[in-house]
């Protein structure tokens, strides 16, 4: 049997994250190889992600990343069982080194099949599903391109969000950040009405005119009364409609033109936890 090294036990708990008694049971099933305790770790990893696959993995780290040009941006959600593994610093370093990564591709598949260190993403999911205990998987995945992106992730990284200008103008960064904040504490359906999906806009009438006939109002008002209501739910949970949460007294649309006049918000994109 191979001598086993302390050194050995941590190079191998350093390039797998798994625990020190982990990797060196590994390394003495492997006789000393350590190309194979880092097969025999990720087979564990395997037998453990088979096994949580069917559990709730609602906690995790959302967090937003844009690139060096500010013309785009990506907002992923590394996901995981419990609130403990989420506050842990290793697992957010890794949210964020994947996120990093995620800038790198328009699609959440042909992130998970990216490369990570000699692996793929996927592989060191389930690598670190075995190394945590828990069901480890990103679960967000979204993409925005845009003349001028920022971001915002709200503290404890329950909600990362980016918002889309139509300009890189002087005031951008600062515009784009307050939106994403506004995008991230106000939850809005969609960018503008253009944006809801027709199925809300004709369960939000039905709702209304169920409520004006529990009033008591005549059935020839409820069509007038009913939009009413509509402008309103577009005011409420529309991004650019919405009142701004720093200065009520203006819409978001308002704000992003006191910027600058032609300056508009084009998308954004939201992830939440919990």
């Amino acid at each position: 049997m191979a001598k086993i090294t302390a050194a050995e036990v941590n190079k191998l708990r350093k390039t797998t994250g798994a625990g020190m008694m982990d990797c060196k049971n590994a390394l003495v099933e492997a006789d000393g190889d350590f190309d194979k305790a880092i097969e025999i770790l990720r087979k564990k990893g395997q037998k453990v992600a088979a096994k949580r696959a069917d559990r709730d993995s609602s906690e995790g780290a959302a967090i937003a990343k844009v690139n060096t040009e500010n013309n785009s941006g990506v907002v992923i959600s590394l996901n995981c069982e419990t609130d403990f593994v989420a506050k842990n610093d290793s697992f957010v370093a890794l949210a964020n080194k994947m996120a990093d990564l995620a800038l790198n591709f328009d699609s959440k598949d042909a992130f998970l099949a990216a490369d990570f260190n000699g692996i793929t993403v996927q592989e060191k999911l389930t690598e670190q599903t075995g190394v945590i205990g828990e069901k480890i998987e990103i679960g967000g995945f979204e993409r925005l391109n845009a003349p001028f992106v920022g971001s915002y992730i709200h503290a404890g990284n329950k909600i990362a969000t980016l918002v889309g200008l139509s300009d890189a103008v002087d005031g951008a960064a600062v515009a784009a950040k307050d939106v994403a904040m506004q995008a991230a504490a106000m939850n809005p359906v969609a960018l503008n009405e253009e944006g809801v999906d027709q199925s809300v806009i004709d369960k939000e009438i039905e709702i209304a005119k169920d409520q004006l006939r529990q009033e008591g109002k005549p059935e020839a008002m409820l069509d007038n009364i009913a939009k009413g209501k509509l402008k309103r739910f577009f005011k409420d949970n529309t991004l650019v409609n919405q009142a701004f949460i720093k200065d009520s007294k203006q819409s978001v649309a308002q704000y992003v033109q006191s910027v600058d006049s032609s300056l508009k918000v084009t998308d954004f994109k939201r992830v939440a936890l919990g």
